[in-house]
Order: structure tokens, then sequence, then C-alpha cells
């Protein structure tokens, strides 16, 4: 075989245009391992990149898809054999090479991940990079002394894929969680995965003070603006804030305050960079501990590469709950 098909995405004289295309295989010096690729996900990051509401990608044209599992069809690395399983999330997929909506993808060796036993290949997207980021957000924060003994976990943006993950992990591991969510009609939803407690989003985002009564022991963020401005003045003496998201703005509004005087840490998660040693031990435990209980009903939907443009428009008009997982 020497030609597949993808979702490419182009930028012409300031012109957005997305389609599935015919493409001839790249050549091995554009990485060590060919995946044959089964799964892809949906991530906000793809919905933007997709149709061309931000600039995501740095360079033009690109196949999509930020995530990637499939099986090793070449290898000249001795780490990967033909047949491997493997997953890759991050690093420069759909920004500056060519991501994982499509049925072949060349990437370094050094980006794959084995897909850990326990985990399926469409388990593991259905987790994507949004579980990862879920996963590596506890990890950070228990590094740093997160406890559940300090009080509950505020989990922002809880309907979406991080935030579903997130809210289900968290309860998992034993922390009692806060979801937010403007979605009135999901409180049970979100209940069901894990939450304690169901918050609206004005009853989070208002603040009056530098310091207010802290209500919460951390929290993961995937909103970011006045949103993350309020929760830092919220937070109980050495908790810890995951910075996740900017859905609602990368500005942030806030003081010293809450860091001098409760000795509060905003740690930020950057699941693309993450170093590979880090990376490998949170996909081990995602197959293990910290595996979501309900990850069936966190998987919305199944959809081709065919829908990708209509549940790109579907999630950036919040429309999509929980993940996408896409079929190749």
């Amino acid at each position: 075989m020497t030609s597949y098909k993808a979702f490419r995405i182009h930028r012409d004289n300031a012109q957005h245009s997305a389609g599935i295309e015919e493409l001839e295989l790249q050549a091995p010096d554009q990485g060590e391992i060919l995946i044959r690729v089964h799964y892809s996900s949906i991530n906000y990051k793809d919905a933007l990149a997709g149709t061309g509401k931000a600039q995501i990608l740095r360079r033009y044209p690109l196949t999509g898809g930020i995530d990637a599992c499939g099986e090793v069809a070449e290898s000249s690395d001795k780490r990967f054999k033909a047949g491997d399983s493997v997953i890759v999330t991050g690093y420069e997929l759909s920004a500056t090479v060519d991501g994982g909506y499509a049925e072949y993808l060349r990437v370094p060796a050094e980006w794959a991940v084995p897909l850990p036993e326990g985990l399926s290949a469409s388990q593991a997207m259905t987790l994507g990079t949004a579980g990862f980021t879920a996963a590596l957000a506890l990890h950070r924060m228990e590094m740093n002394g997160q406890r559940p003994d300090m009080g509950p976990v505020l989990v922002t943006g809880a309907t979406g894929g991080v935030g579903c993950l997130a809210v289900n992990i968290f309860d998992g591991e034993g922390f009692d969680v806060h979801a937010v969510t403007g979605k009135s009609d999901q409180h049970a939803y979100l209940e069901h995965l894990g939450a304690q407690e169901v918050l609206q989003r004005e009853q989070v985002s208002t603040y009056h003070h530098a310091l207010e009564r802290g209500l919460w022991g951390g929290a993961v963020d995937n909103v970011g603006g006045e949103m993350l401005s309020s929760i830092t003045r919220k937070i109980r003496p050495w908790g810890n804030i995951a910075a996740i998201g900017l859905a609602g703005g990368h500005e942030l509004n806030t003081t010293v305050m809450p860091f001098i005087l409760r000795g509060v840490s905003l740690l930020g998660v950057d699941s693309a960079g993450c170093p590979y040693g880090i990376r490998e031990e949170i996909w081990q435990r995602l197959a293990n501990d910290l595996k979501p209980r309900h990850l069936d009903d966190i998987l919305s939907q199944t959809v081709s590469m065919e829908q990708l443009p209509e549940v790109f428009d579907q999630m950036l008009a919040g429309q999509i709950m929980g993940r996408t997982l896409v079929t190749l």
C-alpha cells in the first residue's frame, strides 16, 4: 500500500478548508515507526484546528488529530516491532507534523508509548489527551502534597472531556469532587460519575476580595479567565490548582495573596510536552489504579472521519458531553 486516507487541513490566503484526501505514505526520514491507526479522538483543540477558529496549526497543510492509537506496521527502531500496539498523543501532532486523523501515521519512535496491558485501543482513545491530562493533573497535585483530607477538589468545565474524566478519576482516588457546569440538566450525570456536589458556574466565578473563604482543598480548572481568578481566592491553605484550559479566556486577574498567605500552588499541566518517563507512568496508571470506573458512560459517541466537521461544530457550540471516539 502506497496511499491512505487522511483528514487534511489547509489555509490559503487566510481561507480555511478541510476534508478527506488521499495521501502518499511518508518517507522513513519522517520517523522511525509507521503506525496503522485504529482509533483517534476529538479534543477541543482538534475542533479549533479543524474549523480554523483558532491558529492551532503552525504550518499548512497538515493532517488533524492530536491523538492516535494503533498497530506498528513498520519500525526501524529496536524498541518496537511490527504488530506492537502503541499510543501517540500530543508532541507536535497536528501542530507542525501530521496528526492522527489518518489511516497511517509516521512518527519518531520516542513519541510512541506501548499500549499498557489492561487498556484496549478504543479505551486508550476514549481517554486520549483528555484522560491523560486529567491523570497528569492528579499526578502533579499529588507530587505537590495534595491529599483527600485537605478538602474537596473542584473540577470546572465538568461535562467536557477532561472534566468528566477528572471527576471520575479523582473520585476513584478517594477525593470528594465538586463539579462545575453551565448545563443545569446534567447534574445527575455528574453525580453518577462521582461528583459529591454540582455547582453552577455563577456560584464559583464571582468574587469580591483578594482572599475569600477557603472552600476547596484543590482544583482542576479547564476554563481559565475569571473562573480561575476566582478559584485562586477560595483554595484552602497548601492546596493546589491544576491549570489545564482556557475556554473562558487566557488572562489571569489575581493577587499574590493566596500564594503568600495560604501557600496555594498554581500548577501548569502541559500534556503535549510531558517528558517521556512521566508520560509512560501516567499511561500505566490509567490502565490500573487511575482507570475510570465509568469510562463506557463517558464515551458519548463513535464517529468516522467523514463526520468530523459536523462534530467539530457541535463541540465548539457546547453541544457534546464526555468523549468522542474516532474510528479509522
